[in-house]
Parts: C-alpha cells; sequence; structure tokens
C-alpha cells in the first residue's frame, strides 16, 4: 500500500482527495500547512499532493526545504497559471504541476504514474525537523540550512536520544547507561560537559533552545 501526503489548508479539498485515494488502496496522510508537512514527512509518503498556497510556509519554501532529504514525487496543487509560477515550482523541486480545478481521475491517472517511475531501489532515510534544524537518524548527521554541524559521537547521540522521545525528560544517569552502556567505566558527570558542547555548537545557529534543562530532574529536547 502506498502513502501519499495530501497538503492543502482547503478541508473540503482534502476529504476530497482523501476519500478517492483511500478507496484506490492508498494510505492517506494530511496536513493543512507548511509546518504540518514537516512534521508528517517522517512518516515516509511515497508522493506528495503539495498546494502552493498554504500557511505557516507555502508550497514553494515547504518544497525546497524538504527537497533535499526525501527522494518522492512532489506534485504542486494551485490556481495559479503563470509560467513564473511553474517555473517557481519546477525550480524549488516539484516533479509536477497540476491546475486547480482538476479532473480527479486524471490527478489519480498521474499520481500512479509518478509512483510507478520512483518504484526504483532506494535509500529511505529517517530525518526529522526541529525549527531550522534537521536530524538525519539514517546518516547520523545534525545540519542547519544544509551546513552539517560537527558532532561528536557522543554528542550526536545524545542529540538523537532526546529528539526521538522529545518533550520527555532525561536524567543524567539513564542518559549515560543509554549512550555509555550499563558496563562502561565511568560516571554520569561527564553529561553535563556534554551538554554544554552540544549547547555551544547550537549556539552558532541559534538553536540551543532545543537543549532544555529540567532544573533538579534531567534534559528534554524541545521542538
Amino acid at each position: 500500500m502506498y502513502k501519499i501526503l495530501i497538503a492543502d489548508d482547503e478541508k473540503d479539498i482534502v476529504n476530497l482527495l482523501k476519500d478517492y485515494f483511500e478507496i484506490n488502496n492508498y494510505l492517506v496522510i494530511t496536513a493543512h500547512s507548511g509546518a504540518e508537512v514537516l512534521e508528517k514527512i517522517m512518516q515516509k509518503p511515497d508522493i506528495i499532493l503539495l498546494d502552493v498556497n498554504m500557511p505557516n510556509g507555502d508550497g514553494f519554501s515547504t518544497c525546497n526545504k524538504i527537497r533535499d532529504y526525501v527522494s518522492c514525487p512532489i506534485l504542486f496543487l494551485t490556481a495559479k497559471i503563470e509560467d513564473s509560477d511553474k517555473i517557481s515550482g519546477f525550480a524549488s523541486g516539484g516533479d509536477d504541476y497540476i491546475i486547480k480545478p482538476f479532473s480527479i481521475e486524471e490527478l489519480g491517472a498521474r499520481v500512479s504514474a509518478h509512483i510507478r517511475r520512483e518504484n526504483r531501489i532506494k535509500a529511505q532515510e529517517n530525518i526529522r525537523f526541529f525549527g531550522n534544524i534537521i536530524i538525519n537518524y539514517t546518516t547520523k548527521t545534525v545540519s542547519v540550512e544544509n551546513i552539517i554541524i560537527k558532532l561528536a559521537k557522543k554528542e550526536y547521540q545524545i542529540i538523537a536520544l532526546l529528539s526521538l522521545n522529545c518533550g520527555q525528560v532525561f536524567d543524567k544517569e539513564r542518559i549515560y547507561e543509554k549512550i555509555w552502556g550499563y558496563d562502561a567505566e565511568g560516571d554520569s558527570s561527564v553529561i553535563a560537559e556534554h551538554i554544554r558542547r552540544i549547547r555551544t555548537k547550537l549556539a552558532n545557529y541559534h538553536e540551543e533552545y532545543h537543549m532544555e534543562t529540567v532544573w533538579g530532574m534531567g534534559y528534554k529536547w524541545i521542538k
């Protein structure tokens, strides 16, 4: 079963397309803003339908932000028909441009055609977006605006642990056990120094707020 992400701020359109693609045996993921697309992208859709005019990140800027990190086809839905808009869409990484109003049967056929073309072996990368930070858990990298932050192995592992459990508080002892292991020689006092180094590196990009200290309890990752 293929997964399709449908992003449009018009709920009637989203509901119509959701019903159509579910009938045709797709697993449908929905979003109503650019920001919501960034949250749903971690579900690894096989294809994305992206409305150009959305709040909190229009289609072009959203596509441009995710294009280097997802390989699936991205199809724009829009009422705009100017050549400049089409150029902007393709320049941001879109694969097709579908004009509203459209035939839902034609849309379904074009979606199917794009998926057939994509049926090649490809790496499925596991990524998440936090503000301007992009964490790629497959390549084990943390980047901001395509600049990879140089992290020591343990520093990356701490970020991965906290960010994969966003909002959950971990005390120093639990972090030490998770990263260093139960049988490691040493103690949890090293955690505070690693956290300090991580914050310093994130601060260079004004993203240090993600690593939050919960006084008397431990640390957590916030969006």
